[in-house]
């Protein structure tokens, strides 16, 4: 596990657009597995910027993203989808087609979860961006007894929706549910890129990487992956030896 603690926000977010960058140019037709929140948005901005100076192109790439919120329509300003429009999608060449999220309006949630599934089954993610969660969480595997392998449904902590209500209007509206990749999908990809932030994050980030293998720390599985490259601000990065 490579870490490495940098000391602006700035140097973090280039760091991790380069990474990407750097996977495309090499590979046009890479599989890139994406994700949301706070976290990503510094990434994405880098990324345009390259794709703006003629420095990169996405038109043979293909994305996955990890989850989406299940009851709220792609085009609702809260949902994933749109998210992903507003700071990637609609700044670079990537096909719309070639660009993956969960169906949270799926009639079916199993029936989505196998889709999903299979789709990463037939294209395996080259790298996967992560945000971890105040309890551990990636993707929204919450802390359970047991996780779930593949792509599911999953009631939320309350934990987990007052850290995202500060999207909202209000913590009602914060949806209860998500559909989300698996721990054993996020693990199945090439090289796991795992961004944490802040002072708040540093006791989860020290149990996440240096702490016992858990389920109740779903982050600590990352610990069995051969190729993760963790990039933290130096709050988050404070409790590491």
């Amino acid at each position: 596990m490579e870490k490495i603690i940098f000391q602006t926000q700035e140097e973090l977010d280039a760091y991790a657009a380069q990474l990407f960058i750097n996977l495309v140019k090499e590979k046009p037709n890479a599989v890139l597995g994406l994700a949301t929140g706070s976290t990503p948005i510094g990434i994405y901005d880098k990324i345009v910027e390259s794709y703006n100076k003629d420095k990169v192109s996405f038109k043979d790439a293909t994305s996955f993203n990890l989850d989406e919120y299940v009851g709220i329509a792609p085009e609702n300003e809260q949902s994933y989808a749109h998210y992903m429009n507003k700071h990637l999608f609609s700044h670079i060449d990537m096909p719309a087609q070639n660009a993956h999220l969960p169906n949270g309006m799926a009639a079916d949630m199993h029936e989505e979860s196998a889709r999903y599934d299979a789709m990463l089954e037939a294209q395996p993610v080259d790298m996967q961006l992560l945000g971890l969660g105040h309890n551990g969480h990636i993707g929204f595997n919450e802390p359970d007894v047991h996780l779930s392998g593949g792509t599911h449904a999953v009631k939320l902590k309350e934990e987990t929706r007052e850290a995202n209500a500060r999207f909202f209007a209000s913590m009602d509206e914060v949806p209860e549910y998500a559909i989300t990749m698996g721990v054993g999908s996020i693990l199945k990809a090439n090289t796991l890129l795992l961004v944490v932030r802040g002072a708040d994050k540093a006791q989860i980030v020290k149990e996440a990487l240096t702490g016992p293998i858990t389920t109740s720390v779903p982050a600590s599985l990352l610990q069995t992956h051969a190729r993760v490259i963790v990039l933290l601000d130096r709050e988050a990065g404070r409790m590491l030896a």
